[in-house]
């Protein structure tokens, strides 16, 4: 992940031996609950984002990101390239699955590339570093746990954890992040913020997080291969093209459940793909 010394190491069965990489997780975790506790302590419980505009959310997505950004870059940037080239991808072309697929949509007042808002390019940064970080430090732990079991059984359980833990953080995060419509809920327990909406709320939690964990079923394994053996760092070359690997081996994914599938409820037809074809290409709508 960076670009100092890795000779030295570190006896912990949870982090990185590369003490650059080490560094970069830590921080990483350190930072996350600054830009959390703004988003999800202050500004949702708070509901200050009914006075937001276009202004105040891009704010918001650079207050977040940048930091993480910024900071690290003094010491370390391999991390934040790769998910930097992973995340841009996947806001740029996969959230428009979201609309096609999932029915999802974006409500609230932005500016926008590509339909998507910009500040979701910048939340979603600070977030896939939180969750690859801390799959990278489960990851390491599974390994140590059962190296001393045959190869096939150390396969199989790691690819379970990362079929569980994707599944779980895409669940949560459509969970934490989306407005909790039943009235028999008392509103001031739960994190509401309602300008992320889903044509099926049920769906999207159940089914719609399988479809999102795919970003991650991939991502996980492949970041954590970053600087993971000592004598074999990397390049900044090496690891965008590793992301772009990565990127676009998620794409084929979508996009065959896209096209063998289908989206995952009915959806109104200012979001139907009108042609084959990438969702994203002309020819689609997708009014959101």
């Amino acid at each position: 992940m960076g670009e100092l010394d890795g000779s030295s190491s570190t006896s912990s069965l949870w982090l990185a031996p590369n003490p650059s990489k080490r560094w970069a997780e830590l921080f990483f975790l350190g930072y996350t609950p600054f830009w959390l506790t703004l988003c999800l302590g202050i500004i949702v419980p708070y509901k200050l984002y009914e006075t937001f505009t276009e202004l105040e959310y891009l704010l918001l997505g650079l207050v977040s990101a940048v930091p993480s950004f910024l900071i690290p870059l003094l010491f370390v940037g391999k991390a934040n390239l790769w998910i930097i080239i992973f995340s841009y991808v996947g806001n740029y072309f996969w959230t428009h699955y979201f609309f096609t697929v999932l029915g999802a949509s974006y409500t609230f007042p932005s500016w926008k590339m590509n339909n998507v808002p910009h500040t979701t390019f910048l939340l979603t940064h600070v977030c896939f570093l939180f969750y690859h970080v801390a799959s990278n430090l489960t990851l390491r732990r599974i390994r140590h746990s059962v190296a001393d079991l045959p190869d096939k059984i150390q396969l199989a359980v790691e690819a379970g954890w990362i079929l569980v833990l994707s599944y779980f953080i895409a669940y949560l995060e459509t969970l934490a992040i989306s407005n909790m419509e039943s009235q028999e809920i008392d509103p001031k327990s739960y994190l509401k913020f309602p300008y992320y909406e889903f044509v099926d709320r049920a769906s999207m939690y159940k089914v719609g997080s399988l479809f999102y964990a795919i970003y991650f079923i991939i991502s996980f394994p492949m970041f954590l291969r970053i600087d993971e053996k000592l004598g074999d760092l990397w390049d900044l070359p090496r690891v965008a093209v590793d992301a772009l690997g990565a990127a676009m081996l998620v794409t084929i994914i979508l996009d065959l459940w896209r096209i063998f599938l289908g989206p995952i409820v009915p959806l109104p037809e200012t979001k139907l793909c009108l042609q084959p074809g990438l969702p994203w290409f002309p020819g689609h709508t997708n009014q959101t």
